[in-house]
């Protein structure tokens, strides 16, 4: 006999969670169909050919940032927005609204009362594989003259898969990652220095790592990450660079997005690592109005030729040599350091900028600090 299907259902009014499954199925097919339509209009705005694209505002690229981030667009639609974006060049509105996102997003660091505002410093998250790094170096002498340091990073990614922040504070014995973003902001009020580390601190972010192989090529957010810093309150920004255009349109960018005091740099692939091998192509931009600055290592006895990068092990050793005031990096870290003691206002010159640091490294002071930092690491950890 044919039994009527009700007759054949379990009764389930005791588990209202159960009931609402479908309708919330429903909710959210039709949300994540309502996201992606309105996706599409950016993606026509700026993927439809050399005549007709055009750029987003300033709010569009933000909103079209956090639906990439939260993963509201399909992955056919962000692979599409990135490859788009990259071949017509972000325009400065869109990349201030992408960092507006960021800032929303991403973490959050500050300085206490009385602290001297930190200088940040924006490098390529992808990292470097041709030239031995100074920044690890010189932000340790920094630290030592009472000057925060605040830097970004992530693990070994495309395109380049160079050496990372954390591996290079690592070989020197200071362990940067694996920190809540409570511990790295304890930390920065203690001692000066915060590295905030994408894979344990901006997880949306690192969500996009998988696009950047796939399209083998650097998106958009490649650049957006030489212009964002976690730090809120006032600081100097330091914003490697490559091509010309890429400067320019970070002045804009910044200054859309409330930046006062920015400093950009012609640097090591793309750092804030300032060379020995050429004259130093730098701005510093006070309330929207760039100066350029062209630096001369020849003029402050710190012309040399650049350390290539063979590993991590060979880089140990000349790092470590270097904050002694040795070796091959010697001389890269004391134009680095006096450089940026004189940007920061801790040096009246470049030239009492490297006499400083000269005198900071052979009294042994930077290595104390390293030391320092590692107790904190040690004791932290325990």
């Amino acid at each position: 006999m044919q039994h009527d299907v009700t007759t054949t259902v379990p009764h389930r009014r005791d588990t209202p969670e159960s009931s609402q499954q479908p309708s919330q199925a429903i909710f959210k097919a039709n949300f994540d169909r309502s996201c992606r339509e309105r996706f599409k209009i950016y993606l026509r705005k700026i993927g439809s050919g050399e005549h007709t694209s055009r750029g987003l505002s300033r709010e569009e690229a933000a909103e079209a940032m956090a639906m990439i981030l939260k993963e509201e667009a399909s992955p056919a639609q962000i692979g599409a927005f990135l490859i788009a974006h990259r071949i017509r060049r972000p325009e400065p509105q869109e990349l201030a609204g992408m960092l507006d996102t960021y800032r929303a997003l991403g973490p959050k660091i500050d300085s206490t009362r009385g602290q001297k505002r930190p200088i940040c410093l924006g490098m390529p998250f992808d990292g470097r594989c041709r030239t031995a790094p100074i920044f690890p170096l010189t932000a340790l002498v920094l630290l030592t003259l009472n000057q925060p340091v605040v830097m970004q990073g992530s693990n070994r990614m495309p395109v380049k898969y160079g050496v990372t922040p954390k591996e290079l504070f690592q070989a020197l014995g200071l362990g940067l990652s694996d920190l809540s973003i409570q511990q790295v902001q304890s930390g920065f009020h203690e001692h000066g220095l915060a590295l905030l580390h994408q894979p344990d601190h901006f997880p949306l972010a690192e969500s996009l790592i998988i696009y950047r192989d796939e399209l083998g090529k650097r998106p958009p957010v490649a650049s957006l990450e030489l212009l964002w810093s976690a730090h809120q309150g006032e600081h100097l920004l330091v914003s490697g660079f490559v091509h010309p255009p890429t400067e320019s349109r970070a002045w804009e960018a910044l200054a859309l997005a409330g930046e006062t005091d920015l400093i950009t740099v012609k640097g090591l692939e793309g750092s804030t690592d300032l060379p020995i091998s050429r004259a130093c192509v730098t701005a510093r931009v006070r309330k929207t109005v760039p100066e350029r600055l062209i630096l001369h290592p020849r003029d402050h006895a710190c012309f040399g030729q650049e350390t290539k990068w063979e590993d991590l092990d060979h880089w140990t050793q000349q790092a470590k040599e270097a904050l002694q005031n040795q070796g091959v990096l010697a001389k890269a870290l004391r134009w680095n350091a006096g450089t940026y003691l004189w940007l920061t206002g801790l040096a009246e010159t470049i030239d009492s900028g490297i006499e400083m640091s000269e005198q900071a490294l052979s009294s042994g002071a930077v290595k104390t600090k390293l030391d320092q930092l590692i107790t904190w690491r040690s004791l932290d950890i325990k």
